[in-house]
């Protein structure tokens, strides 16, 4: 058999790259003489970069990374990675931006903020690209992006001509939006956010009121970040001529979606598409005769804009069985074959012995496929 294997990240226990290895390992000890293609993916979230530009392989031409000092969600430095692809520049704002960058105790999406993100954006500029992919997931922010658009040369003023501060809540200060000195070279590339969300900005489904308490807003930082974001689309159309406050994804991390769209002239596609046309999947699927994916949880959300939506999307095209491994399973599609780390060694072991646990169930599964299981 000829078996892809191209799983997302179990969040918080493997990245793609390892689950891929895990289940290699446990496919090869049942079935060792199948070939295995590994292909780790992603959906713009964690994981993106090193799905599209894979650190452990410096030799692949024209793949290369960078690294910056830039400003972190709370204001202080950091050094945070980019990647070149050919003439493609990549950014994870998780990187710079990103919620696992914080304490528990730091997370404050009243102050957060996405300049890191602009900065990575800018050294990619520097670097000649011609193509910008910003992965918006796992943001520790709720600034709309106007940290992004700081770092790029757009200045949020207040009624006295002064520069507001960053964050979120600092837009309800918000009088004037001066975009004369954007970084003219964002008018020369094409700049896609990639997101497996469609939230709009504001409203019940928008950024603040969904996103925001996970961060660390209270319900009253929840109400004055709604008000914040609000205003920043009114100005925004008063000043700029932009009405994009209910566009799908321009709630995504955190207003992220609605900056790029607002300040970078940048379009909002759904990241595992995107990143599967950049490995060339379609490619990679034909002639496989199974394909493995799977996600940390595999749950309703999983059949909108994720990795496994996109994976059993293509396959089915291909009419090619899909399998899921995950860690553990809340939907079971018909015709899919599910497995679960927390239905075989339970949640603890599934989550402190991961690695073993996914090459367990790759062995078990293999066993299955070998005896023409189908469920």
């Amino acid at each position: 058999m000829r078996v892809l294997v191209c799983p997302d990240k179990f969040r918080g226990t493997l990245t793609a790259r390892q689950v891929a290895d895990a289940i290699a390992r446990g496919w090869r000890r049942a079935r060792p003489s199948d070939e295995l293609v590994l292909e780790p993916l992603a959906d713009g979230g964690e994981g993106t970069l090193d799905a599209l530009v894979p650190d452990a392989d410096p030799s692949i031409p024209g793949f290369r990374r960078i690294e910056r000092s830039v400003t972190g969600p709370d204001g202080d430095p950091l050094d945070a990675q980019a990647g070149v692809r050919g003439r493609t520049g990549v950014v994870e704002m998780a990187r710079a931006s990103g919620l696992q960058l914080l304490t528990r105790a730091r997370r404050d999406p009243c102050r957060t903020t996405t300049h890191g993100t602009g900065d990575l954006m800018r050294a990619l500029l520097d670097q000649d690209v011609d193509r910008l992919l910003v992965g918006l997931g796992g943001s520790a922010t709720n600034d709309g992006g106007t940290g992004m658009a700081r770092a790029l040369g757009i200045r949020f003023l207040d009624a006295e001509g002064e520069a507001i501060r960053e964050g979120g809540a600092a837009l309800l200060n918000l009088a004037r939006i001066d975009a004369r000195g954007i970084d003219p070279r964002l008018a020369t590339v094409d700049c896609v956010g990639l997101t497996d969300v469609d939230n709009p900005l504001c409203g019940p489904t928008g950024a603040s009121a969904t996103y925001g308490p996970q961060k660390g807003a209270s319900p009253e930082d929840v109400w004055d970040l709604e008000r914040a974001l609000g205003h920043l689309a009114a100005v925004a159309y008063r000043d700029l001529g932009l009405d994009l406050q209910h566009e799908p994804g321009a709630g995504a991390a955190g207003g992220l979606g609605f900056g790029l769209l607002a300040f970078c002239g940048a379009s909002l596609r759904p990241g595992v598409d995107v990143v599967m046309e950049a490995v060339g999947f379609d490619d990679q699927i034909r002639g496989a005769d199974l394909v493995v994916t799977g996600e940390g949880t595999f749950d309703e959300q999983s059949l909108h804009g994720k990795v496994p939506t996109g994976v059993m999307r293509a396959a089915g095209l291909e009419r090619i069985t899909v399998a899921i491994v995950c860690g553990s399973a809340q939907v079971h599609p018909p015709g899919v074959l599910v497995r679960s780390l927390v239905d075989r060694v339970g949640p603890e072991r599934a989550v402190d012995d991961a690695r073993r646990s996914v090459e367990l169930v790759a062995e078990e599964l293999a066993h299955d496929v070998a005896r023409g299981a189908t469920s």
